[in-house]
């Protein structure tokens, strides 16, 4: 179609003024999507409560992690942080962020420290799966990859079986990554179980390259967080069996992912607890 010299020029410079300004959709674009779902259950001490939020905003702000973050293709990840406990308690910690610089590494630190966490009843790991999952759908970026990262020191307890809402999880697209705390401490002991790192790797985790990354005393939990994190930002699993649990197919004997649920039914029958 013929057009005039002029409409042409500045049609022209319309589409060259375009090329040179980013579009917003590249502006949104990030190498992963995570979601740190932090388990504030009564079966921890208030001690252990905070030693997790410290080793949490030590991890996130340290260098390590922030220059794996410079090292993804978009230079970028988006960052959000949540507690929960029983099936009816999801609190935000930390909104949807993105994470680019050591400043925007920092300042979620900073967020993470500033709030207080208090012990609640139960643990719905299950329901933690389905929150993030729902958090995950919504997320206002575009990501490579969209990550579930949960830690928990007990089984599932409360809500649907955990394998319902892994199998949801991973059908949706979503990768479930485990960091079990084999710790002890709390008021809730009696919940937990010798194997949980076993129980994460059958019962909870899901998803392409995902893992479970034990830690079986507090001293280690800021350096475990720490690696969690630039695995996840990465998308790798390094070849360490001693430390790393990959998840896999087995065929060997079935395991129980029930066995939560059957320690309160036992629990609440010998002392006449409320359902």
């Amino acid at each position: 179609m013929w057009r005039p010299p002029r409409t042409r020029s500045v049609l022209g410079a319309a589409l060259l003024l375009l090329a040179l300004v980013p579009s917003a959709a590249g502006q949104d674009e990030v190498d992963v999507a995570l979601v740190l779902a932090v388990d504030v259950s009564r079966s921890m001490s208030p001690d252990e409560l905070q030693i997790q939020r410290r080793g949490y905003a030590a991890a996130i702000s340290s260098p390590e992690v922030v220059r794996a973050i410079e090292m993804g293709l978009h230079g970028r990840i988006a960052l959000m942080m949540f507690e929960w406990a029983n099936d009816g308690h999801a609190r935000e910690i930390v909104p949807w962020s993105i994470v680019e610089t050591r400043a925007d590494a920092r300042d979620f630190a900073d967020k993470v420290l500033a709030d207080s966490t208090y012990g609640q009843r139960r643990t719905s790991i299950s329901g933690a799966i389905r929150h993030a999952s729902e958090l995950l759908s919504e997320v206002p970026y575009a990501a490579d990859r969209l990550v579930i990262d949960i830690s928990g020191d007990g089984p599932n307890n409360q809500g649907v079986p955990v394998t319902q809402a892994r199998d949801a999880a991973v059908a949706s697209g979503y990768v479930i990554n485990g960091l079990p705390l084999m710790t002890r401490g709390g008021v809730g002991f009696r919940f937990n179980i010798p194997d949980l790192d076993e129980y994460y790797r059958r019962c909870v985790i899901g998803g392409p390259a995902s893992f479970v990354l034990p830690v079986i005393g507090w001293d280690q939990f800021p350096e475990a967080v720490r690696r969690k994190l630039i695995l996840e930002i990465g998308g790798r699993v390094p070849p360490e069996p001693a430390r790393i649990v990959p998840a896999q197919i087995t065929f060997g004997e079935p395991y129980d992912c029930m066995i939560g649920e059957k320690i309160w039914r036992r629990m609440r029958e010998q002392y006449f607890w409320d359902p």
